[in-house]
């Protein structure tokens, strides 16, 4: 057999050709196996496949395109592993320009095929080499020429179009700060064609020549923005109407696409829109100097009272709250004073039912509680409409910096913005807006929507173990190493550094990094399966009660005698079972979840005859995918959900309807409109 054909099979073997490359054929030539092996990627991928990390590959260019320099660079990195990996000597191996040229390839394919005996040894660790193994013929393999050359056609272009699509779809995204910038650039306009008659003049000129008049420059400014947010629309429309399977899904994948780009275009048209009433906030608050924007985007602001441990009598303050802080003020006028801003990282909101009972104004309060239980607050609130206002904003503030699913599988998600155009791991459509867009875990560091937080697997880099405290500690003794961090029994820590021969361990408790003593007595034990302590609160004789949820051998309960496998299951089985079982004075079920019961007597007055105030319903939708509100005026949406359309009138392509009694805001691009 040739030394060249010889050469093909060993690199077949080797799994650097496939066993049906085009060098197996009967019409195949010596100067096949050449112009395959020119560029030099294949044969630095033999030596990584004889031992493995021989070539680091990013010091190759895997598509050189035929560039003389990018091919002769990857011959010669081959070359110099030759030499100094697998220790050839250099009068055994063949000059870059034999190969690229292809002018001594008998000489080429035999250093190649010599290669075998060099290295059966030091790889496969045979005692005898290649050349005494036993030669088998090749088998001749059947294949279309045409075929195999539109099968190479399609597979460059497939690369092309990949690398395309992804150039473009970044480009495309300028989008979004053009509609952002729109509404500015015409009052500028105005306002230059208000006191430059020459340039006015001359903008009607070029109007005139450019399409008779009929269009002036302030009318085209908004068509590049008209276009773009038109364009998934009229997919929809050919959706509809398109009955051939293949072409549908092909429409539909476009249909996806340019929905994400619409709804990534608003986002960052919304995000400009609130970076503006930022500013404002900004202007009007003194001794501020950290940036409003790095707390997240606004909840809300108004009057409250305000008490702390330090100062119990109420304080009259405006309150700026936004999705990480609160900023607290005292009103100058027409101005602010900054007075404390609070980190609610660091708090938890606990409601205080026994101040209702008061029943006067600025008597309805809850606590933000710290949670390493340092100073806290109590907010009090004119009405009980408005604490319940503000309890859901502060809910939907914590719930967006503390994600429910935020930790979940070994995730650590933190609210994250992005500088450059990013994509959600999972779902891998666009995170979008300008800041805070979404969510990074800063173990692995892979970004998401707030709603796949928990549909990822097990985090790359799962860390040190959580430890359950067993013992209080407050700082004596004192650690040499950092601030010491005061700790309980039955808190949880995550280590962050740990060495089992030191007495100290670098722990993290809400982000914040300290040392922990480990005297003679370990204060600290694994644990496995941490959970946050489950409470169940439910309304009984108009009281609010509260059951703890107690958590053993993997199961849930309430009370010995009846254990669950899951939550679901527990609230489940006392929906038609009383928990009398478990306490003697609760002689009910559960009926009614959180907020269902209000929903349905509010849904029940916007019933024909029930209220004047009845809303229309414009029309059905099915969502295609899910949504995470985080604003309480939006709606969340899982995936199927029928969805009720009041109004089509929102800014930036939001639409209101209501799913399973719940009324809000949703992104009209998250859903396909339907017949009812």
């Amino acid at each position: 057999m040739e030394y060249w054909r010889q050469c093909a099979l060993w690199l077949i073997n080797c799994k650097v050709l496939p066993p049906n490359h085009r060098v197996t054929w009967e019409s195949a030539q010596v100067f096949d196996l050449a112009q395959t092996l020119r560029d030099g990627v294949l044969l630095c991928q033999l030596l990584n496949n004889l031992r493995p990390q021989s070539i680091n590959l990013k010091e190759i260019n895997l598509r050189p395109q035929m560039s003389q320099f990018l091919c002769l660079k990857n011959i010669r990195t081959f070359l110099s592993a030759c030499y100094e990996i697998f220790g050839m000597k250099k009068s055994e191996l063949f000059e870059a320009f034999d190969l690229f040229d292809v002018r001594d390839f008998g000489k080429v394919s035999n250093r190649i095929h010599a290669l075998s005996t060099f290295t059966c040894r030091l790889i496969i660790r045979y005692q005898t080499d290649y050349g005494s193994r036993p030669r088998t013929e090749i088998k001749q393999v059947e294949t279309d020429i045409r075929s195999c050359c539109l099968t190479e056609i399609k597979q460059t272009e497939e690369k092309y179009t990949e690398t395309l699509d992804s150039i473009e779809k970044v480009r495309l995204l300028i989008y979004g700060k053009y509609c952002s910038h729109v509404e500015t650039a015409i009052v500028a306009l105005d306002d230059i064609c208000k006191h430059r008659e020459d340039i006015r003049m001359k903008l009607e000129e070029c109007a005139k020549r450019a399409n008779y008049g009929k269009f002036t420059l302030r009318d085209l400014l908004v068509v590049p923005m008209q276009r773009v947010l038109k364009y998934h629309l009229l997919l929809q429309e050919l959706v509809k109407h398109t009955h051939d399977a293949a072409d549908k899904s092909n429409l539909r994948l476009a249909l996806d696409a340019m929905k994400d780009l619409a709804q990534y275009v608003n986002e960052v048209k919304r995000d400009n829109e609130t970076l503006r009433d930022i500013a404002q906030y900004q202007k009007s608050i003194e001794n501020l100097n950290q940036s409003l924007s790095t707390y997240g985007r606004p909840k809300g602001d108004g009057e409250v009272r305000v008490t702390s441990i330090d100062k119990r009598a109420k304080q009259d303050r405006h309150i700026f709250l936004f999705d990480a802080a609160v900023i607290v003020c005292k009103r100058r006028g027409d101005n602010y004073e900054m007075k404390e801003v609070i980190d609610l990282h660091h708090f938890k909101i606990t409601n205080n039912p026994t101040s209702d009972k008061e029943n006067r104004k600025w008597s309805y309060g809850f606590y933000l509680t710290h949670n390493q239980g340092q100073s806290g607050f109590e907010l009090f609130f004119k009405t009980k409409e408005l604490k319940k206002k503000w309890l859901e904003q502060f809910g939907m503030a914590i719930s967006n910096i503390r994600p429910e699913n935020g930790t979940s599988n070994f995730h650590e998600f933190k609210m994250h913005t992005f500088d450059r155009i990013t994509s959600c791991s999972y779902c891998h459509m666009l995170l979008r807006g300008i800041f805070n867009q979404g969510y990074l875990c800063s173990k692995c560091g892979v970004g998401a929507h707030k709603e796949c937080l928990g549909r990822f697997g097990s985090c790359g880099k799962t860390g040190l173990p959580k430890m359950l405290v067993t013992r209080n500690y407050f700082g004596v003794p004192s650690p040499i190493c950092g601030p010491p961090l005061n700790i309980q029994q039955g808190d949880i820590i995550e280590l962050v550094c740990a060495d089992l021969h030191s007495s100290w361990w670098q722990v993290r408790e809400t982000s914040v990094c300290v040392c922990v003593c480990l005297c003679a007595c370990v204060c600290v034990s694994v644990c496995e399966h941490y959970t946050h302590p489950l409470f169940m609160a439910h309304r009984y004789s108009n009281d609010v009660k509260h059951i703890k949820i107690l958590t053993r051998d993997a199961c849930f309960h309430i009370a010995e005698n009846k254990k669950f496998r899951s939550i679901l299951e527990l609230i489940e089985y006392y929906k038609h079972h009383s928990l009398r079982e478990g306490f003697r004075s609760l002689d009910t079920t559960l009926q009614f979840p959180y907020r269902e019961q209000e929903n349905a007597a509010m849904l029940h007055t916007n019933r024909p005859g029930g209220n004047m105030f009845t809303p229309k319903v414009m029309g059905v939708a099915i969502a295609r995918y899910d949504f995470s509100s985080r604003d309480t005026r939006e709606l969340s949406l899982q995936e199927g959900d029928v969805v009720k359309i009041y109004t089509k009138s929102g800014a930036n392509g939001w639409w209101r309807g209501e799913v399973s009694g719940r009324v809000g805001w949703f992104p009209s691009t998250y859903v396909e409109e339907g017949e009812e």
